[in-house]
C-alpha cells in the first residue's frame, strides 16, 4: 500500500497550497486539464515548504484541505469503498467515516508526499466523448528512473469535474480497501469501522506503523 499516494494523495487531487498557488485558478471543466494543473501545483507547494518535505503533518494536511479536497469527491469515495454498508450508516456515522479515513490516507501517506522532487510525469494521450460522464486520466510517473503508473478516475459534476478514484501500478484505491472495510464492518458493526480507523490514526501519530 505504501504506492498509493506515490504522490501527493492524489498528487493534485484530493488538492493544495501556497498562498500564490492558492491564487491560481483552476479549470475543472475538462479532466485532463484539472489533473495536470492540479498536480503541478501539489508538487511546486511541496517543493517550496520544507516543513512538507520534513513529514509536517499540520502542513501536509493544510496543503491537502486546500489544493486538493476541492476538486475531489472524497465522500464519494468513502461511499463506494463501503459498498452497501453505506446506505446502513446514519449520516453522522458517514461523517465519521469520511473525516477518519481521509486522515489515515493522510498520515498513512505524508511520508511519500514528503519525497516529492524531481520526478517527470508524462500524460498518455486523452480521449473521450463529449457526453462522457465518467473518465480516467492516464499518466507515468519517472521516478529514479522507474515508470510508474499512476491513473486518476473522474466523474462530471455541476461544479465540473471531480477525482473520486486513483491508481498506482494497477490497484485502484477503492477496490483496496473495500474488502478491509467490508470484514470490520461485518464484525463490528460501522462503529467498529470506526473505531477501526479512529485506532490506527491514532497509532499513526504516535509513530507506531505496524
Amino acid at each position: 500500500m505504501k504506492k498509493f499516494f506515490l504522490f501527493p494523495l492524489f498528487a493534485a487531487l484530493f488538492s493544495f497550497m501556497s498562498a500564490a498557488a492558492s491564487a491560481q485558478a483552476v479549470d475543472s471543466s475538462a479532466p485532463d486539464v484539472l489533473v495536470k494543473t492540479v498536480t503541478a501545483q501539489v508538487i511546486d507547494a511541496v517543493r517550496a515548504d520544507k516543513s512538507i518535505q520534513q513529514g509536517d503533518i499540520a502542513h501536509i494536511t493544510r496543503l491537502v484541505n486546500e489544493k486538493i479536497l476541492p476538486y475531489t469527491d472524497f465522500r464519494r469515495t468513502t461511499q463506494l469503498a463501503m459498498g452497501r454498508n453505506w446506505r446502513s450508516a446514519t449520516p453522522e456515522q458517514q461523517s465519521q467515516v469520511v473525516e477518519q479515513f481521509k486522515m489515515l490516507l493522510i498520515r498513512t501517506y505524508s511520508g511519500a508526499l514528503a519525497q516529492v522532487r524531481d520526478q517527470q510525469i508524462q500524460y498518455k494521450p486523452f480521449r473521450m466523448n463529449p457526453d462522457d460522464t465518467d473518465t480516467v486520466v492516464r499518466s507515468v510517473v519517472m521516478n529514479n528512473g522507474s515508470p510508474i503508473e499512476l491513473d486518476y478516475r473522474l466523474y462530471k459534476t455541476p461544479q465540473g469535474w471531480r477525482v473520486y478514484d486513483i491508481n498506482v501500478l494497477g490497484a485502484w484505491l477503492i477496490q483496496a480497501y473495500q474488502q478491509q472495510f467490508n470484514e470490520q464492518i461485518q464484525q463490528k458493526g460501522v462503529d467498529g469501522l470506526i473505531q477501526f480507523l479512529t485506532q490506527r490514526n491514532q497509532q499513526l501519530a504516535a509513530g507506531k506503523q505496524s
